[in-house]
């Protein structure tokens, strides 16, 4: 017998998870979080996704629905960490006159 695994969706003003989708025996997240933001009116929010989910052809879907994101970026994409990390440097911010 396989576990049940479910990706949801959580939305904070409400504090409420409005659907959830089935993750599929033998595929991940992925796969489960394009099929999650179909169901969901994204217009004018901000998605946030763990590191699973930064994919190109996830924050296309969410960019298509005229939503924003904010995905968590670790070495599983050692390039685009790189690229970006020197803007979250704190030296960065610090304002001097």
């Amino acid at each position: 017998m396989n576990p049940l695994y479910l990706v949801s969706a959580w939305c904070s003003a409400n504090q409420v998870t409005p659907v959830q989708a089935k993750i599929h025996h033998k595929t991940n997240e992925i796969t489960a979080i394009p099929e999650l933001l179909k169901l969901l009116d994204l217009t004018g929010i901000i998605v946030t996704i763990d590191a699973m989910g930064c994919q190109k052809e996830i924050a296309k879907a969410i960019i298509t629905e005229d939503a924003d994101y904010v995905l968590a970026v670790k070495d599983n994409h050692k390039t685009l960490r790189e690229d970006i990390e020197p803007y979250f440097k704190p030296e960065l911010w610090i304002r001097t006159a």
